[in-house]
């Protein structure tokens, strides 16, 4: 999947498959995590909050199922 760099202090980029609903975070670890079943709006919200890190850990982790991706 395709991920975008974003202005943040814990998420260096962002991708999103409107086509499987899902979300991938490359954190600036490097480590690269995907998320299934998100809705569109939420992938819109991440990219429109003022911290994404934030927005992150209080709108995806805890409602989103995530799994860390090594294919990327």
């Amino acid at each position: 999947m395709r991920r975008d760099r974003v202005r943040s202090e814990a998420v260096a980029s962002v991708g999103y498959d409107p086509a499987t609903n899902e979300l991938d975070i490359e954190y600036i670890s490097g480590d690269v995590y995907r998320y299934a079943m998100v809705p569109p709006s939420v992938h819109r919200d991440l990219l429109a909050a003022k911290s994404i890190g934030a927005f992150v850990n209080r709108f995806v982790k805890p409602h989103y199922p995530g799994r860390e991706v090594f294919d990327s």
